[in-house]
């Protein structure tokens, strides 16, 4: 039996109330949760204590932002817990990936953890109490919930998830932890031979089925070549920018919506998509700042340079105006759906996906990804990944399973996209045609790779 799933199935009843609540009920319960996160933070956190030492009653945009670098760094000081220790937590982590530890049992009984991928060589590490816990479930419940799938005692969710099985990444940690009668869960990883994959899948037939946006074009093709035979009621993306090339083909394939889902490990899910496909905030769980590189707030209807997230059910890790290098805009109309939750327009990518490149009047310029979502995505359905080479080479990958792209073109809508961007005409750009990309340890695909290849970012 999921021990977790009573606590699980209260708190989702009691957040389902909040969605027939007016702007200003949803504004008073964020205020009074974030009056509650900064009392406990400055009782209980050493760090934060000092951190926001004589800001007791300033306004939330007046305290300093935190990076994932100051987290780590104070971990031990930061942490609420006087028991655990970061160093402790490292170790068990790296014990549970080597000996395949079922995700789903808490650490001494009480606590759950998972890590961020660390492709930056900024590794996070994140620990949280059943009661955070069972928050963080909620809110991805809340996903299907407000995508209207349907669940109850007499209609078990089957869900697959395709993914990562590292027991030390939250989509693991979550996908055990739901695994019940009421859930059955089958998890794969995204890394697995296709093959391999769809024969999973066409045995456990999901009503849901959940997977990597970068999965989504492979899947959506097999079930077109007629290999997968699966009909789910929903497929959900998340963890990786969502290609409307593959999102449409994914429609044709099954003849459902495509929703998309905005979630980080820090925070559990940030936003997902109403019936009418609008991504709303999740403004219970999780207080959003846009802001440009000088962590100054951007209007609604811009684009931000980044994100300053506050985890309003965080305790044992409070995070409070915590940094993450998302590129996203806020829409400046409500939906229409009727929702209190506000809306966010477009989750552009990582800042750090952006590539410096020999600009026209010399020197560089900086080329955000939108510049190749533009010129490739439409051109590529299949897929493709941009690399910066040696010398500010760039190396378009593009999956051309049929041996039918027109790679001619293809460079020559990225140079004039790249032109338009200021980028000097003479920066060496080739096409490769592949047969796939390739996919990290956790199963992930950049569309973006900077030069060096270490000094990526894959939101985990």
């Amino acid at each position: 039996m999921n021990l977790l799933l009573p606590d699980l199935l209260l708190r989702r009843t009691g957040q389902q109330g909040r969605l027939r609540w007016s702007r200003s009920d949803l504004m008073r319960f964020q205020s009074v949760r974030l009056q509650q996160l900064r009392q406990h933070a400055m009782q209980r956190s050493r760090f934060l204590a000092d951190y926001h030492r004589h800001l007791d009653a300033a306004p939330l945009k007046e305290l300093p932002p935190m990076t994932k670098s100051t987290l780590m760094e104070f971990w031990d000081e930061l942490v609420t817990a006087p028991s655990l220790r970061r160093e402790m937590v490292e170790r068990n982590l790296a014990e549970r990936e080597s000996d395949g530890t079922d995700p789903s049992l808490p650490w001494r009984g009480r606590w759950w953890m998972a890590a961020t991928g660390g492709s930056t060589g900024e590794r996070g590490v994140f620990v949280w109490d059943r009661r955070e816990w069972i928050s963080i479930l909620a809110s991805y419940a809340r996903v299907n919930d407000w995508a209207g799938v349907r669940v109850g005692l007499g209609h078990p969710l089957s869900t697959a998830i395709v993914s990562t099985r590292n027991p030390t990444h939250q989509s693991a940690v979550v996908g055990a932890s739901i695994r019940s009668r009421l859930v059955p869960t089958l998890r794969v990883n995204a890394t697995d031979p296709l093959e391999q994959i769809v024969n999973q899948l066409n045995r456990f037939r999901p009503r849901l089925l959940v997977c990597y946006a970068s999965m989504l074009a492979p899947l959506a093709e097999a079930q077109l070549a007629g290999s997968l035979r699966v009909a789910p009621e929903k497929v959900i993306t998340a963890s990786e920018e969502l290609l409307p090339a593959a999102q449409r083909m994914a429609v044709h394939a099954w003849g459902v919506d495509v929703l998309n889902t905005y979630a980080a490990t820090e925070t559990a899910t940030i936003a997902s998509m109403c019936p009418m496909g609008s991504l709303h905030l999740y403004e219970d769980f999780v207080l959003v700042e846009p802001v440009d590189a000088a962590y100054r707030a951007v209007a609604d209807g811009q684009v931000a340079d980044r994100l300053l997230v506050t985890v309003l059910f965080s305790r044992t890790l409070p995070l409070i105006r915590y940094e993450l290098d998302d590129s996203v805009r806020l829409a400046t109309r409500a939906c229409p759906c009727g929702s209190p939750y506000r809306v966010l327009e477009a989750v552009i990518g990582r800042t750090e996906s952006s590539l410096r490149v020999a600009a026209q009047a010399g020197g560089a310029v900086v080329v955000g990804p939108n510049v190749f979502h533009d010129a490739v995505g439409p051109l590529a359905v299949h897929g493709w990944q941009v690399r910066q080479l040696p010398g500010s080479g760039l190396m378009v990958r593009v999956v051309d399973p049929d041996h039918h792209l027109d790679l001619p073109r293809i460079r020559s809508a990225v140079l004039a996209g790249l032109c338009h961007a200021g980028v000097s005409p003479d920066v060496p750009i080739d096409v490769e045609p592949v047969s796939h990309l390739d996919r990290t340890r956790l199963g992930k695909t950049p569309l973006i790779v900077p030069w060096p290849a270490s000094g990526t970012r894959s939101r985990s």
